[in-house]
């Protein structure tokens, strides 16, 4: 019998997405439990840059799964007038289908819980540049007890099967929509280069630009060990 393949949610990001300004993260949950314990951190840094990066990229209402090395970042942008966007960092096994219909479940809650003025001051100071994002790795802005959902997400669906009753409650999501496949190389501007942009983040650790580097070249960033 052919073995079933492996399914893993790694991260599950939401940003505020204001218009032509950098995303910024509010809330992630992780589970990063099958890296070797020395590497979590960094491949926790790579992942969430990633995720931000496709974020930046990614036009309100539009959904999009784009794969860098062997993990997808499945990106939901909601509307403008939301202003947020959820990333779902999987790895390429997992069913997009369920991917989005969980990060729809998750920003409806989000929207629904989180009252803009609890981090729309800070994120304004942000985009600005009068104060800078979270230092720590792959953290947000608010404390995750605001939102615990996303952590309880995160261990809830690590198998796609648990996410049945999200699909039966929400079977019309967006069907006639098109998500679109696309590698990271692919949503980037004209004129941009990943390499580059690794090179500039101020939000990267030069450990963590090594590693991406090391990781391209052996296309085995996101490999669980």
């Amino acid at each position: 019998m052919k073995p079933r393949a492996v399914m893993k949610i790694f991260g599950l990001l939401i940003f505020a997405n204001p218009p032509g300004a950098q995303a910024v993260p509010l809330v992630t949950a992780w589970d990063l439990s099958g890296f070797n314990f020395l590497q979590r951190g960094t491949v926790q840094d790579v992942m969430a840059f990633m995720a931000k990066t496709v974020a930046e990229r990614t036009s309100p209402t539009q959904r999009q799964s784009v794969q860098e090395n062997t993990y997808v970042a499945h990106v939901h942008s909601r509307p403008a007038s939301e202003g947020i966007s959820g990333v779902l960092v999987s790895d390429t096994e997992y069913p997009s289908r369920v991917a989005f219909s969980l990060l729809n479940k998750t920003l409806d809650e989000f929207v629904l819980k989180v009252p803009k003025g609890l981090y729309e001051r800070q994120v304004n100071s942000i985009t600005t540049g009068s104060s800078s994002a979270p230092s720590a790795k792959g953290t947000g802005i608010l404390d995750n007890a605001v939102f615990p959902q996303a952590q309880d997400y995160v261990n809830r669906y690590q198998d796609p099967r648990q996410a049945d009753q999200i699909m039966k409650v929400q079977q019309e999501l967006d069907e006639t929509k098109i998500v679109l496949h696309k590698t990271i190389d692919s949503v980037l501007q004209r004129g941009e280069d990943l390499d580059k942009l690794v090179e500039k983040s101020g939000s990267l650790s030069a450990h963590s630009k090594m590693f991406y580097k090391s990781a391209k070249k052996q296309n085995s960033c996101c490999v669980i060990i």
